[in-house]
Formats: C-alpha cells, structure tokens, sequence
C-alpha cells in the first residue's frame, strides 16, 4: 500500500524548484524563503552527506559551479571543479559563497543544511527531497535523511509534509525500508548518464517507487494513461516553467509541478 502523497495539500501540488532559482541562487535560505513570500506551497531541493555526516543542500557533487574558486586552495582551483561534497567536512563548506554568481545582491549566501531549512520552514511549506547520489554502496546517506525527518520540528518530525526522490534506485529502496511512512519518488529522463534501463523508467521498479518524477518530455497521454490508470502512480514532472506546458500536463492527469518560475505558471491564487 503506498503512502499517500501529502493528502491535505491542495492540487495541483507546486514545488519551487531548488527554490524560486529563476530569481534568487538555488537551494540556498534565499531560495527558500522567496519561495514561501511568494505562496507557493513546496520547494524540491538536493542533499548529500559530507564526510562527517552532515547534510547539505547543494546540487552538484563539486562546489565549483555556484562556488567558483571562492575559499579553495591553488589545487583546487585547478581542478576547476571546486571540493567534493562527499569528501569534505562541513567547515571546509560552510564558509563557500554560493549566491554572487547569481548577484552582487545574494553575495554571502551559504550552503544550508537541511536541518536548518526544516527548523526555519518546515511549518509554511512541503519539501520534495531529492538524495543525490551515484554510489550503490550504503554510507549513510538515507539513514542520516531518515533521522532528520524524524528529528525535525523540535523532534515531532516531518514525515507528513516531505517527499523523497532520486535518480539512483538503489538509494530509493534503501530510504524506503528505514521510513516506509514517507512517499518515494524515481525520477528520470534521457540523459546518457544514466542506464538505459533507467532511462525508460525502470528504476521505479528498482526502487519500489510510490510515485514518478519523470521529465516532461517524457508525459504524453499514453504514458500518463499506462502509469496513472494502469500502475496507479502518481506523476509529477519536471522542470516546467511555461503555463502552456503545465495546462497540458495537468490536462493528463498529473498530480503536481516542479517549477524554476512556479509564481509564473497561473496556478496561485
């Protein structure tokens, strides 16, 4: 039996994605709180685990895109691609700029930590968590995202108001046996980094997925007929940033969207 997916929320579900990024620099506080002045409901955003067991909410495996060289060392602005999130502690992150790129108005924006995101918004808005990561092995990923739902609120938790979604599979099922409470997503697409099995949307099989994440590209009415009326999954795509591209993809019966520019889409009150 699947969970159900934020049952008192009002459809269709908007999640801004990696925060109101068309505007502010992503999944940064600034993002975030855009998102929730702005009355949209839910922020997607990504997390990883630093090797002392934190979690931020960043994209990308390296700092060097939203960092730049900001704070690195002459090796590691030679790299090009700035620290690995999975191999640096979080002193050596916490520190980064990751908002100037965007604006000399964001410049010292920093990496947040998802405890940090629950314990300032976890009351005015719903999370769709994405765990990023390209391992099969488990090195307490999903057990360090499961305790800080759990955690969250001042211990209440936030099982009731948080989505979990990823590319890799493996990592799904793993979350999904500790927190079988929490609704799980596979997300996909045609990008030739992943398996072609992943590719057409096996992973959700893989991961014991309770609901779809696929790229927009992919919904057309056979599609949106074979996982909703056939599989009775629920489908919430991305990235959708044209009001005529969600018009469509509500049409077909999706439950949600993800969105850089949600205010934009006609879908607020």
């Amino acid at each position: 039996m699947r969970p159900p997916i934020l049952p008192g929320e009002r459809r269709p579900l908007l999640f801004a994605h990696r925060g109101v990024s068309s505007v502010a620099p992503e999944n940064t506080m600034a993002a975030f709180r855009l998102a929730s002045d702005q009355g949209v409901p839910g922020v997607e955003l990504d997390i990883h685990l630093t090797a002392d067991g934190q979690l931020p909410v960043i994209h990308d495996h390296f700092t060097g895109r939203t960092a730049g060289a900001e704070g690195l060392s002459a090796g590691a602005e030679a790299k090009g691609k700035g620290l690995e999130i999975e191999r640096s502690p979080w002193k050596e992150l916490k520190g980064l700029d990751v908002g100037a790129w965007k604006g000399s108005e964001y410049a010292g924006e920093r990496i947040p930590l998802l405890g940090e995101l629950f314990e300032e918004l976890g009351d005015r808005l719903y999370f769709d968590v994405e765990l990023k990561s390209n391992r099969r092995d488990d090195y307490g990923l999903e057990a360090a995202l499961a305790a800080a739902i759990r955690g969250a609120r001042g211990g209440k938790g936030i099982a009731d108001r948080v989505l979990v979604s990823s590319f890799n599979p493996i990592s799904l099922a793993r979350f999904k046996a500790l927190m079988p409470e929490v609704p799980t997503a596979i997300i996909w697409c045609d990008g030739d980094e992943l398996p072609r099995l992943l590719r057409l949307g096996f992973g959700s099989i893989i991961g014991k997925a309770d609901y779809l994440k696929p790229d927009k590209a992919k919904v057309n009415a056979g599609s949106a007929f074979r996982w909703r009326r056939l599989a009775g999954q629920a489908v919430i795509p991305w990235t959708v940033d044209e009001p005529e591209e969600a018009r469509r993809l509500l049409a077909l019966g999706c439950q949600g969207i993800i969105s850089n520019r949600p205010r934009e889409l006609g879908l607020l009150n």
